[in-house]
């Protein structure tokens, strides 16, 4: 048996530190690499041969691939990347809002004026009831009649 065994104590310090940066470079290298191939089928200005072009490229020389991407459209890719942020923010907030106002807070009140003026001349509220519920809108009281109990308009 002329195999050598190695012991922790065997393997140097540098070594230990050299081998951790390999394995985080690597790493760092796959979570770029799965970014760009979803930034090409993301991007619509690229086209179908475009985008198969990009892909065939990043995959078949990866190293070469990501570098000429990220130098070619990496400002792209930025911008891109903010778009989707910046949209799923939006979807967000408007979720929110519309759940904490039970979704009657963002109709506003001039929606809501306009909704009982609508009712009114089509004779579904007496003028007292507008009256009562137009000063509920403007007192900030919140919607004036149950958004149930309005009667549809497509049967008419």
């Amino acid at each position: 048996m002329s195999a050598q065994t190695y012991l922790a104590y065997d393997y140097p310090l540098l070594g230990v530190f050299w081998t951790m940066l390999e394995f985080f470079l690597w790493i760092i290298w796959f979570v770029l690499l799965f970014k760009v191939i979803v930034d090409i089928f993301r991007d619509d200005t690229l086209g179908g041969w475009a985008k198969a072009a990009w892909t065939l490229f990043v995959v078949v020389l990866p190293f070469l691939g990501i570098l000429v991407y990220l130098i070619a459209r990496g400002k792209g890719m930025g911008q891109r990347e903010l778009a989707d942020a910046r949209a799923q923010r939006e979807a967000f907030d408007s979720y929110v809002r519309q759940a904490a106002g039970g979704g009657a807070a963002a109709t506003g009140s001039a929606d809501e004026l306009e909704r009982l003026a609508g009712m009114r001349s089509r004779g579904d509220i007496t003028e007292d009831e507008f009256r009562r519920a137009k000063e509920q809108v403007l007192g900030g009281a919140g919607p004036a009649l149950p958004s149930d109990s309005v009667p549809t308009t497509s049967g008419r």
